[in-house]
């Protein structure tokens, strides 16, 4: 098992999370962060971390494409360990659906 960040982390991306995972396994693009699934040992405590619930279990019906995109992203955009920014537009984001298509492939700035 994995946990997964999932579409409500799209142009919110708080970092609540990144600074509790004891595997340093989340990689940030320019609007969201994953995890990488080959790296997170399932210890779970990112998933309470984050505000917008955006991590969730993969074994929870329905995300097989998020899986295939945090395994993707992940062998691409660079690590991150420390918290950064987070878009200053982040509440005005928080519970839309349909944000999916805003997923960003280019990497993060670096935080």
């Amino acid at each position: 098992m994995t946990y997964l960040v999932v579409e409500n982390c799209i142009k919110c991306k708080l970092m609540d999370c990144v600074e509790v995972c004891p595997v340093d396994c989340f990689y940030e693009g320019e609007n969201m962060l994953v995890i990488n699934p080959d790296e997170c040992i399932d210890c779970g405590v990112c998933e309470p971390e984050c505000p917008v619930e955006a991590i969730l279990p993969d074994t929870e019906d329905g995300l097989d494409e998020w899986l295939e995109i945090n395994t993707k992203y992940a062998a691409e955009w660079p690590n991150i360990t420390v918290k950064g920014e987070s878009p200053e537009d982040s509440d005005e984001w928080k519970d839309k659906p349909g944000k999916k298509e805003m997923l960003s492939p280019n990497p993060g700035a670096g935080s």
